[in-house]
C-alpha cells in the first residue's frame, strides 16, 4: 500500500523527529534498512526520504536538544519481513520452497545483534550522521533454502536427488527487487570507535527543498495520488 507505507516511512518519521525537537528528547535514532541504498522500490525510497527528513532537521535553529541520527543495516534473522520464517513455514506444509532468483544475495543480522549495535551507534552519534552496520558477508538464498530443508532432516528433491523430500521452486524477480543489497551509496564510509559500526558520508536536501517535497508529498497522500507519488520519489 503506496500512501499508507509513504505515511508512516517518511511522514511519521519527520512527525516524530518535530515532536522529539519540541519536547528536547536527548537523542532519536531511525532504524534504517539497505533498500534505502540505490531504492528501487517504494519501500526502499520511503526508507531513503525518511533518512533524509532527519538530515534536513539536523541544522534546524529550533533544535536545541536532540541528537538526530540514523543506523542502516539489513535482514534481522525470524522478523517478519525475513525469508527464514516463510521457508520454515513452507518445509512445515510440506510445500516447495520458494525464491524469486538462484543467484539472490541478502545480508542478516540476529535481532540481539542488531539491537546492540543500534543503542551503540545512537550513543556514538553526535547529530547527523548515517551509520553503517557491518552485517558480514551475504548469504545466497538459494544456500539458505537448502541448509534448512536439511537441518530439517529432509533431502531437497532436484534433478540429482529427484526422490528427494521438498523441492526448491525458482518463481522469478519481481517488480523492484535486487539480485543483492547495498549499504552505501557511495565508497567513503569511514570507521568508527566500534569496529562494526561505519560512518557513511552521504548528501541531503537543503531544509527548503525538503519542505517543498513533503507538502507536495502530503497533497498527494490526501488525494490518494499514487502516480503523484511515484513522480515526486523517482525525482
Amino acid at each position: 500500500n503506496v500512501v499508507a507505507g509513504i505515511t508512516n516511512n517518511v511522514i511519521g518519521t519527520l512527525t516524530c523527529a518535530k515532536i522529539s525537537i519540541k519536547h528536547k528528547v536527548e537523542n532519536l535514532v531511525l532504524v534504517s534498512t539497505d533498500k534505502a541504498v540505490r531504492p528501487t522500490n517504494i519501500m526502499g525510497a520511503s526508507k531513503r526520504l525518511a533518512e533524509m527528513a532527519l538530515q534536513s532537521l539536523c541544522n534546524d535553529k529550533n533544535n536545541e536538544s536532540t541528537c538526530l541520527s540514523m543506523v542502516r543495516f539489513g535482514n534481522v534473522l525470524g522478523s517478519s519481513g525475513s525469508v527464514v520464517p516463510l521457508f520454515r513455514k513452507q518445509i512445515e506444509a510440506g510445500e516447495a520452497l520458494t525464491l524469486t532468483h538462484k543467484d539472490v544475495t541478502r545480508y542478516f543480522m540476529t535481532a540481539v545483534e542488531a539491537a546492540q549495535l543500534v543503542i551503540q551507534a545512537g550513543a556514538m552519534a553526535k547529530g547527523g550522521e548515517v551509520f553503517v552496520l557491518d552485517m558480514g558477508q551475504p548469504v545466497s538464498i538459494l544456500d539458505l533454502a537448502r541448509n534448512m530443508i536439511e537441518s530439517a532432516g529432509l533431502i531437497v528433491k532436484d534433478a540429482i536427488t529427484p526422490w528427494g523430500d521438498v523441492e526448491i521452486q525458482v518463481t522469478g524477480m519481481r517488480p523492484g527487487e535486487k539480485l543483492y543489497e547495498e549499504l552505501l551509496i557511495g565508497d567513503n564510509a569511514k570507521p568508527t570507535e566500534h569496529a562494526r559500526i561505519l560512518q557513511a558520508h552521504e548528501t541531503f536536501m537543503e531544509r527548503d527543498d525538503f519542505d517543498a517535497l513533503i507538502q507536495k508529498l502530503t497533497n498527494a497522500i490526501v488525494q490518494n495520488n499514487i502516480i503523484e507519488i511515484r513522480e515526486l520519489l523517482i525525482a
